[in-house]
């Protein structure tokens, strides 16, 4: 395993926006939507008016051909996106746009390694630091690889944060938390996304466990859909992440043909104001 890293010069979006959360008494919000679906133009129309719909921290999926964590929703936007051409470097395209009139919000990328490898990890980097990127989480890279990109990423003032899960023994963990920052994603199920949730029980313990091994927030993720779980899911942890069910939005809001109805930017949007409503009024547990 690597030596732990000093991290480069960072925006510090991240760090402020969870101490803002901690100010608050409350928990966050993440959301997560796949880059280009299912085009360009309604992509970033969503990704514009997420903040104002209560979205805390902003997850942005890179489409890839082969996304082995990823259920039928996300695999199926995926794929959504890449018959519309969707590239990454119109992920980072995209992020540049969102922080002409965001600059508050956090946004992080998340994918696999190989479109970024393709891409040329030290031009990905400075490319994603212009556009405003504040961090990664790429699935397919274990500890034992940070030398690929994590620590170029910490390096270059990019958060680099980790997925830990259920399996995620206090023997592994240290491994795993050498090099995170920006905030730990716990991966409350077993499996692939959209799937079950979690038993709330089973989350306070293993929110518990995590922050007997870091200071860094955690954020909670898979199986959550409705406003009542992500407010109870953000009292535990320090943000809910909701992913599947907002892509689910998306599909539900195409035509026969796969391309968006008019309605489509306001349903998730509206969606998104539905998940967010509870929060500021559930104080965080302790």
């Amino acid at each position: 395993m690597s030596e732990p890293v000093s991290h480069g010069p960072d925006s510090g979006r991240i760090a402020a926006r969870f101490a803002a959360l901690k100010a608050a008494g409350r928990g966050g919000l993440a959301t997560f939507l796949t880059c280009g679906d299912p085009d360009l133009d309604s992509f970033e129309a969503i990704l514009k008016g997420l903040p104002a719909a209560g979205a805390d921290v902003i997850e942005i999926g890179m489409p890839f051909t082969d996304p082995m964590a990823d259920g039928p929703a996300i695999q199926a936007a995926g794929l959504r996106a890449l018959a519309a051409g969707v590239k990454l470097k119109d992920a980072l395209h995209a992020v540049g746009r969102f922080r002409a009139s965001d600059t508050d919000t956090p946004i992080v990328l998340m994918g696999y390694f190989n479109p970024i490898y393709s891409y040329g990890v030290e031009r990905f980097l400075a490319d994603a630091r212009a556009a405003g990127v504040d961090g990664l989480i790429v699935v397919d890279l274990p500890p034992e690889e940070d030398a690929e990109l994590c620590i170029p990423a910490l390096k270059a003032g990019v958060n680099f944060i980790r997925l830990a899960t259920p399996t995620t023994d206090d023997a592994r963990l240290p491994t795993v938390l050498a090099n995170t920052s920006g905030f730990v994603y716990y991966v409350s199920i077993l499996g692939i996304t959209g799937t079950k949730a979690a038993p709330e029980d089973a989350v306070r313990a293993a929110v518990e466990r995590l922050r007997r091994h870091t200071d860094l927030p955690v954020a909670v993720g898979f199986g959550i859909k409705t406003p009542d779980h992500v407010a109870r899911i953000a009292g535990i942890a320090d943000a809910a992440v909701v992913g599947s069910a907002i892509v689910e939005t998306v599909r539900a809001n195409l035509d026969g043909t796969g391309r968006a109805k008019p309605g489509l930017v306001k349903a998730v949007l509206d969606y998104v104001t539905e998940l967010a409503s509870g929060l500021k009024a559930v104080a965080k547990e302790g």
